[in-house]
């Protein structure tokens, strides 16, 4: 039986810290390094990235729709980026916001969950609104192979709240009712569930939700966004230990040179290992 996600991912942060840095090749970034938006610029920056950080942060978070933009070119570097981080000691949480019902929700969780998979990945993003009990396909296979997942359900866009804002018949919203359901996957898991959600750092207080749901809390918003790594402990409160800030154009943009790419990284590492701390 493989170790869990949540078990991997605890040992992880506590080793490298909890940052996690997003792998985002969009057209702008790739211009910004001097690179073509082709499949040989896509390739190299996706190289650049693995090849300077895979050493120093827990956790990359590679954003599907900027592989496959290119066709079946990009998805083969995003096999590649995923192989090559998971070989250097990093987890991958694939960035997919995959939803959908039955057989095809079983086959997104094939993609990206099942282990003889060439997009396997550690964690994959899921969209629960065609109602929560639609992931049961990718909740189920992703206890069998060890991976994660991590549910929308707070997420950092201002769009976001008409959906994950309104309130059902029973008075709680549908944000909390995807947090209450998390809380139920995790229940007795050590040292940490497997199944955690999205919320945003961006979002200011949310001391009305319950976010101790025994399990992480993808947060991004971190750097381009707005939010700053002070603002987690008033954001997440006592679920702060759970946090995974995502970083992705703050450490993205100082590319392409390796070194500054790493000095990056560490500040916000520094800056977020202060805010868990205080």
């Amino acid at each position: 039986m493989p170790l869990s996600f949540g078990t991997r991912l605890r040992s992880a942060m506590d080793e490298r810290g909890p940052l996690c840095v997003g792998i985002d090749p969009h057209a702008s970034l790739l211009s910004s390094w001097g690179l073509s938006d082709d499949i040989a610029g896509l390739e190299r920056f996706s190289r650049t990235v693995v090849e300077a950080l895979a050493d120093t942060v827990a956790v990359f978070k590679p954003q599907a729709a900027f592989f496959e933009r290119f066709g079946s070119r990009g998805i083969a570097v995003l096999e590649q980026t995923v192989a090559d981080a998971r070989a250097a000691g990093t987890l991958v949480v694939m960035d997919a916001k995959r939803g959908d019902i039955g057989s095809t929700m079983a086959a997104y969780a094939e993609t990206f969950l099942r282990e003889d998979s060439p997009l396997f990945s550690d964690a994959l993003t899921v969209s629960p609104y065609l109602g929560y009990g639609s992931l049961a396909p990718a909740v189920e296979l992703a206890r069998e192979s060890g991976a994660g997942l991590f549910v929308l359900a707070l997420t950092s866009n201002p769009e976001g709240a008409e959906v994950q804002r309104a309130v059902r018949e029973d008075g709680r919203t549908i944000g909390a009712t995807m947090l209450a359901h998390l809380a139920e996957e995790n229940a007795g898991a050590t040292p940490m569930g497997s199944f955690g959600a999205v919320v945003g750092a961006t979002l200011g207080d949310l001391s009305s939700f319950d976010l101790d749901i025994n399990g992480p809390l993808l947060a991004p918003g971190i750097g381009a966004q707005g939010a700053e790594a002070a603002d987690l402990p008033r954001v997440f409160g006592t679920a702060v230990r759970n946090v995974v800030p995502n970083v992705s154009r703050g450490v993205l943009r100082h590319g392409p040179d390796a070194g500054a790419l790493r000095r990056a990284a560490a500040r916000f590492a520094d800056e977020i290992r202060v805010a868990v701390a205080a």
